[in-house]
């Protein structure tokens, strides 16, 4: 690879990263799908002709649906939110905790529960109401299945169906999904439908006919309660409310079906695809979103085991069912009981194992159902293992069936012997030790490739951190072009290895993007090497020599070294623990001691300012990212922003009539004051709607129609002034925290408001710091070269055509090894901005409270928009400040961005090993997070180059400096 200009290599890196990006759904989580399977029959003798499976919509937690919710006064008793399925688990079926994995969302939660496998995260990307790969699944496998519900679950399955006619749809529309209405009208839709079908059966033989069919499935989707819980939160009377509706609703059901088939052939599941958090969001491994409840009665289903009432511990206590037996299960094993309930073929795909405790039925029955699971896993792993043969060079089969006494073949022979000689007991027993070696075999052969892969994506990061370093030492350090080295032999030596690669690749039928993967580390690897001096030389002038003086010692590097690895160190804890970064902020506020203590003595306003703006900023990590709305913080912040607003445009006006500062024109004052108007007005209209919201009777059109207007005016204002030359840099700042002050109002639920406040408070420190420390160091270098001139030597800097580099007052100056330090701190500034008012690194720490008063009615993608855009306000603050801090300091414009980007993949790196698939979903799901968020933040560093630019347009350097107070 040749020498490339920035705008190149910035390029370059977008796309890597986001090619890279994607290296872990291609290593951690590769699709389980396989295809051309023998398809095989649970049971030739189903207990029951059809079946109703009823998923609690999404969000119905275990313990909130089974645990007592209040006493009564009267009778001294608790009142619980589903008598009748309390009922249920007490005299006429077995209930237990259904375990989600991550991600909690519903199509995942769904695919687990009515295909029995678990989607991996990347599927959940590609399609919310068509099948992103095509799965089979038990309504698949049925005769004919009757939905009802969401129009975001109901198509995922019909459109999904072998024939297009196998599953009815009744679903409502978008417009129902109103989080400000009362949220029970989405399950009454599903009960009344339900209702209506049967009822027409009287009127239209051709209906009555289907419904009278064996091995068909009804499926209810009841989605009131996720949407009583995101609105009110999963404690909250409404959620009650709601449940308690469900199970009247499924009562009424039941009753319905009794008198219509007059017979004991119905079996009933109820569960949830996932839970809800105490905040009442969903999407990671937290217990609380990955506890569902799973209550099974009617035909074929095992009676309460009250001989024998064990699987209980201090979660299901309290709920007062210790005198029956819980018999938890994984979500993908529902889908096997559904199958053997209604005696169908398990989904070829599926990989759960029917849950014998759940099941009533004879032995011999029992054994038979569970042999035939264990063959449909075992076929799995058969097909998948010819795939994986046929593509690798140097196959090695799996090897706890390979070093099997008896060999798979042997083992199923033997399996399946002994059900044929009615040794029940051994065939069971049998057929659970080939599952578990089925499944082992298919995690094996799905991570075959975990190595390779990994190595090329660990050297790619490597080879890119040093590319970027080799890239900004040319862009910034060095006086001249130093010429490559051995490029012809290098070229030839990559070019090989990556051949040597693709065909590797090519024979494992290896996917477009895993040839990216190999591409990029070996034009990596190739250009440093052939740039290695000016890597080497461009180290030596930034650490040794600063104008021909060496103003570095071995000790002294050393322990810069050692606190530059503990920051980074310490701000990967912090993804975990919180806490960290209010005790790295802690030592942050104590820099201006250690870098300069005369000018801390010469600014003492300004070094308290900082003091104090850290130690407030280090409380917002330590409080819990759980909120709860209050209108009280809100307002308050929104008061600040306005009297900081009006005190920064009293001081404005003032340091201008008295020539210290710049003119402030009329203009910006007629800027400045549409900006407070709209301040505001955020806040009445925000305080209206909340008030609205609380009495549960929907969002007037006219708060709906002034919260956007006054969203988007807000952003749009400021516009007018960007256009504006040579103002003063406290002003631009002024009218971008003005401009982003009303969406800290209108979208908030607490105090994300004082902190958008303290944070800039905290920025404007930061930057008047940073020059006040420039400039006494350059005032002693001045004084330094006066009182004892030095000799040019080999490294020193000279203004030249190829990079203008000079020192002097008013030119861009090369930067030092000083500087590293303020790329430090933006690095960690950015971190604060992701992480001080929540956890972005799980999806469960932001509440759609705020969103509400925008969007009543769900609408995912602009509900997700919006609570991003709120999260990337900080950013815009940032950026400015890095960007006026790089025209205050004298620096070229982004360098110290480009400084940011060669140190920021240290992270992704350490995160990249860090990614799990294996452990708690909590920590899985995190982990995947994590990674996504230092992989992103390359890019994103990028795009901040280019916003700063813009926000910062029209505020000069020179004359900027002219006016310092």
């Amino acid at each position: 690879m040749t020498r490339l200009g920035k705008q190149s290599v910035l390029f370059i890196g977008i796309v890597f990263h986001l090619v890279y990006l994607w290296s872990i759904f291609d290593i951690y989580f590769i699709t389980p799908l396989v295809h051309g399977m023998q398809l095989f029959l649970s049971t030739e003798s189903p207990p029951a002709q059809r079946l109703f499976l009823m998923v609690a919509g999404d969000g119905l937690r275990a313990d909130k649906c089974l645990e007592p919710w209040l006493r009564n006064s009267t009778t001294n008793e608790y009142e619980y939110a589903a008598p009748f399925l309390r009922s249920k688990i007490l005299e006429e079926g077995t209930f237990g905790v259904s375990h989600t994995r991550m991600p909690t969302e519903s199509r995942p939660g769904h695919v687990a529960i009515i295909a029995g496998f678990y989607e991996d995260v990347s599927a959940v990307t590609k399609g919310w109401k068509e099948n992103p790969v095509n799965f089979d699944s038990v309504f698949n496998q049925s005769r004919h299945t009757w939905s009802f519900g969401s129009p975001d679950i109901l198509p995922m399955f019909a459109l999904g169906a072998s024939d297009p006619n196998k599953v009815d749809m009744y679903s409502y529309g978008h417009e129902f999904e109103d989080f400000t209405k009362d949220t029970r009208d989405l399950d009454t839709f599903v009960f009344d439908h339900v209702e209506r079908l049967f009822a027409s059966a009287a009127e239209d033989p051709a209906v009555d006919a289907a419904l009278r069919q064996d091995k068909i499935v009804f499926f209810l989707h009841l989605l009131g309660i996720d949407t009583a819980g995101h609105a009110s939160r999963p404690y909250s009377e409404q959620y009650f409310q709601n449940i308690k509706h469900v199970d009247q609703g499924v009562q009424k059901i039941q009753k319905l079906v009794e008198d219509f088939y007059q017979d004991d052939k119905t079996a009933f599941v109820f569960t949830a695809d996932h839970g809800m958090s105490d905040w009442g969001s969903h999407g990671d491994g937290h217990p609380d979103n990955t506890r569902t409840p799973l209550i099974a009665w009617g035909a074929g289903v095992a009676k309460p085991d009250k001989i024998n009432p064990t699987g209980h511990d201090e979660f299901s206590i309290p709920w007062g069912l210790n005198e029956v037996k819980r018999v938890d299960v994984e979500q993908a094993d529902i889908a096997s009981l559904m199958t053997y309930l209604v005696g169908l073929d398990y989904p070829a795909n599926s990989v759960g194992r029917l849950p014998l405790e759940f099941v009533d039925a004879p032995l011999s029955d029992k054994s038979g159902a569970i042999v035939a699971n264990a063959r449909e896993i075992l076929e799995q792993y058969r097909i998948k293992e010819q795939q994986v043969q046929k593509a690798e060079v140097n196959f090695r089969p799996y090897a706890l069936i390979e070093n099997a006494t008896d060999s798979l073949d042997s083992l199923t022979a033997k399996m399946v012997g002994a059900y044929d000689q009615e040794d029940y007991e051994t065939a069971i027993s049998l057929s659970h030790e080939l599952m578990r070696l089925g499944l082992l075999g298919l995690r094996y052969l799905q991570t075959y490739n975990w190595l390779f892969l990994r190595t090329l994506v660990t050297m790619g990061f490597l080879g890119w951190i040093l590319y970027a370093l080799t890239s900004f030492l040319d862009f910034y350090i060095l006086p001249k072009k130093i010429p490559a080295a051995n490029g012809e032999i290098l070229s030839f030596i990559a070019g090989s290895i990556l051949a040597i690669l693709f065909a590797v690749l090519y024979m494992q039928h290896a996917p477009a993007m895993h040839y990216l993967y190999a591409i990029f580390p070996i034009a990596f690897w190739e250009t440093v090497l052939e740039y290695r001096r000016s890597l080497w030389e461009g180290l030596r002038i930034l650490i040794w020599n600063v104008k021909g003086k060496v103003h570095n010692t071995w000790p002294k590097l050393i322990v810069e070294f050692i606190a530059f690895l503990a920051l980074m160190e310490a701000i990967v804890s912090g993804y975990f623990h919180r806490e960290v970064f209010s005790g790295i902020y802690g030592l942050v506020s104590l820099w201006p001691l250690v870098q300069d203590y005369s000018v801390c003595k010469k600014n003492k306003a300004l070094v308290l300012s900082w003091f104090l703006t850290c130690w407030l900023m280090s409380t917002f990590t330590l409080l819990p990212v759980v909120k709860i709305e209050s209108i009280e913080q809100i307002m308050v912040a929104g008061v600040m922003m306005v009297v900081m607003g009006i005190g920064s445009m009293i001081y404005l006006t003032r340091r201008s009539s008295k020539g210290v500062g710049y003119e402030t024109s009329p203009f910006t004052l007629v800027v400045l004051g549409m900006q407070l108007g709209l301040l505001i007005l955020s806040m009445a209209v925000t305080y209206s709607t909340i008030k609205v919201l609380q009495n549960g009777t929907g969002l007037p059109y006219g708060n709906q129609l002034v919260g956007w207007l006054v969203l988007v005016g807000s952003i749009v204002v400021p516009f007018l002034h960007l256009r504006n030359k040579y103002h003063d840099y406290r002003t631009r700042l002024l009218v971008l925290f003005l401009a982003f002050a009303p969406t800290f109002v209108l979208l908030t639920i607490s105090y994300e408001g004082l902190f958008y406040v303290a944070f800039y408070t905290n920025l404007v420190c930061w930057v008047d710091l940073e020059r006040k420390i420039y400039d006494e160091r350059q005032a002693r270098a001045k004084a330094a070269e006066k009182a004892a001139p030095v000799k040019t030597r080999k490294y020193d800097l000279v203004p030249n055509k190829e990079n203008d580099n000079a020192v002097a007052d008013g030119a861009e100056r090369r930067l030092e090894l000083a500087d590293v330090r303020i790329a430090l701190f933006f690095f960690f500034l950015t971190q604060i901005a992701f992480f001080g008012t929540g956890n972005i690194a799980s999806i469960s720490s932001f509440s759609l409270d705020s969103v509400y008063r925008l969007l009543p009615v769900f609408d995912p993608f602009l509900m997700g928009a919006l609570l991003i855009f709120k999260i990337l306000v900080p950013f815009a603050v940032i950026s400015a400040d890095l960007g006026l801090l790089t025209l205050r300091l004298g620096v070229k414009p982004s360098s110290l961005f480009t400084m940011v980007l060669s140190i920021s993949d240290i992270l992704t790196l350490n995160f990249f090993y860090l990614v799990l698939d294996e452990g708690s979903w909590l920590d899985i799901g995190m982990s995947i997070s994590h990674y996504c968020i230092a992989s992103l933040l390359c890019v994103f560093v990028i795009a901040l180059e280019y916003f700063s630019e813009a926000l910062v347009s029209g505020v000069t350097r020179e004359t900027e400096h002219e006016h310092v107070e």
